[in-house]
């Protein structure tokens, strides 16, 4: 039982850190992206294949090579979709997530199609018992959501942040004002997407396994819905979301398996009716979810 805790305390900050991601993406500069766990899969499989398959670097170094892809292939991405806003911007992004994982599914020679690649290693795997591992990673994973969490916070907090809020708002108006307001998005698209390729190279080096389905877009639904119950554009409410939805996800778990004569797909849809049920709830009671954005208020240089 306290394995299982603490694996989906790792999950919960795995989330944390694709939320912080997307609140970048989204929360600050207003772009709608659905393909949050195509950027994922981008990060575990680079990690992945640069420490296991075709060379033997070192974690820390496929982890790196993994945020520089993956912020290279959000930059291409928010250039290609530089004109599109709302709904166009969210189909092209989820579509992006299902070219990633339909390539990871058909090329065999690098990704080992659906086989997927095993023995991913990870700090000290073997050299200590599972248990310990797991703490490990757990303190790895706080460590790296602390980190970019304060990352995150400086750029809300700086004058670039203001720009990206106000590009939010109104970019025309931004760009009005002499702001660059495409290299601004792409900027802000590529540091989303690097943390959230972080995400998935943490992601595949503690669960030493991926394959393309486990890379589906219920994942980005899920973080999602974290980033809007914990509060849109707050770094604290992205967060505070992940582990309120991991909580939902694993507590419906437990209320189900009390719940007698019900069948393996029925206890599948009753979890999902729970976990919705519990996200209406407490939107409904906080609209704008557990941490709303407040405007930061700067003070007024006295003109004399």
């Amino acid at each position: 039982m306290e394995n299982y805790l603490v694996a989906m305390a790792v999950f919960a900050g795995l989330y944390g850190l694709m939320a912080l991601g997307l609140n970048v993406i989204w929360g600050m500069a207003g772009m709608i992206n659905l393909g949050l766990v195509g950027f994922m899969a981008v990060g575990a499989y680079t990690s992945a294949l640069l420490t296991v398959r075709h060379a033997t670097w070192p974690i820390p170094l496929g982890i790196l090579a993994a945020v520089l892809v993956t912020a290279t292939a959000g930059a291409l991405v928010a250039r290609i979709t530089a004109r599109m806003r709302g709904d166009y911007l969210a189909i092209v992004t989820l579509g992006f997530s299902e070219v990633v994982r339909l390539v990871a599914a058909n090329e065999i020679r690098f990704t080992n199609g659906t086989d997927g690649i095993s023995a991913i290693p990870g700090p000290w795997r073997g050299e200590v018992a599972p248990a310990t591992f797991n703490l490990i990673f757990l303190g790895l994973t706080a460590l790296a959501v602390l980190v970019v969490y304060v990352v995150c916070q400086r750029i809300r907090h700086s004058p670039y942040g203001r720009v990206l809020r106000a590009i939010r708002d109104d970019d025309q108006v931004t760009a009005v004002a002499g702001k660059p307001v495409l290299r601004f998005k792409t900027e802000a698209f590529a540091v989303g997407a690097a943390i959230t390729g972080f995400a998935g190279a943490l992601y595949g080096h503690y669960n030493a396994y991926i394959a393309p389905e486990g890379f589906v877009p219920l994942i980005t639904i899920y973080v999602v819905l974290a980033l809007t119950a914990g509060g849109t554009g707050t770094n604290a409410g992205a967060v505070i979301g992940a582990v309120l939805v991991v909580a939902f996800m694993e507590g419906t778990r437990f209320v189900v398996a009390a719940i007698p004569g019900l069948a393996a797909v029925q206890i599948a849809a009753v979890r999902e009716f729970l976990i919705a049920a519990l996200l209406i709830l407490l939107l409904r009671v906080r609209p704008q979810g557990l941490f709303p954005e407040r405007h930061i208020r700067h003070p007024v240089p006295d003109p004399r």
